[in-house]
């Protein structure tokens, strides 16, 4: 099994939908985790609604800290914002990574309905990227 761990800064949004998304597109074969260099303890109610209109449920997810994850080995180590490319300890055990940043969510403005245009936007751009990393067989 292939494993992929997914960084982003608070490890409450962009990288708690990449995980949910990865572990559905990329079964049997991929495995993923997500941290954050600076866990916001909590993953975003929209996230997992967002998540649930596609019938992934991330609820049960929670957000951590990537120091646990510092000395394993993946195939993949992708962060998902700017901050956590910055932020983030190299990881000497990972074959390749790479950089997708996506537009955080989180700081979408307005009641949650409106939030939620962003929220989707961000799910549906983050399974694209997945989804055709996916099948290019990298």
């Amino acid at each position: 099994m292939k494993r992929v761990l997914i960084l982003c800064t608070g490890n409450s949004c962009r990288s708690q939908m990449a995980e949910g998304l990865w572990n559905s597109l990329g079964q049997p074969t991929w495995e993923a985790v997500s941290a954050g260099s600076r866990p916001a303890g909590y993953v975003h109610p929209l996230a997992v609604r967002a998540m649930g209109e596609l019938g992934i449920d991330i609820s049960n997810l929670v957000s951590k800290s990537v120091a646990p994850y510092q000395n394993e080995n993946f195939d993949l180590v992708v962060t998902v914002c700017d901050n956590a490319k910055e932020d983030c300890p190299v990881f000497p055990g990972a074959k390749l990574t790479l950089h997708w940043p996506f537009e955080d969510p989180a700081h979408a403005e307005g009641n949650d309905e409106e939030k939620m245009v962003m929220f989707r936007r961000v799910r549906d751009e983050i399974r694209d990227t997945i989804s055709g990393y996916l099948a290019s067989g990298t």
